[in-house]
């Protein structure tokens, strides 16, 4: 189970942006393209009131970052180390 989620489209520069981020870091997570994949579109439309594809959406855990700064991103991804290293 990956616990970091980019749902995006693969041609944005957006998402582009996150993948990077992610990689670079050696993070673990999981790309949604919601462009290719319906069940992905309806899992992110599922996380927004409105319903819209609103990408690119990141959850971390529980949270659900849409379009976050390095800074809050970072921070997010500290807290979700935290919470699983106390789970260990």
């Amino acid at each position: 189970m990956n616990t970091i989620k980019l749902f995006g489209v693969e041609r944005c520069h957006k998402t582009k942006y996150y993948k990077t981020f992610f990689e670079t870091r050696n993070l673990d997570y999981v790309f949604l393209d919601v462009e290719t994949n319906e069940d992905f579109a309806k899992e992110l439309r599922n996380l927004y009131e409105n319903r819209k594809l609103n990408s690119p959406t990141i959850t971390i855990g529980k949270k659900k970052l849409r379009n976050p700064s390095d800074t809050n991103l970072i921070k997010w991804i500290d807290k979700l180390h935290s919470f699983l290293l106390k789970v260990i």
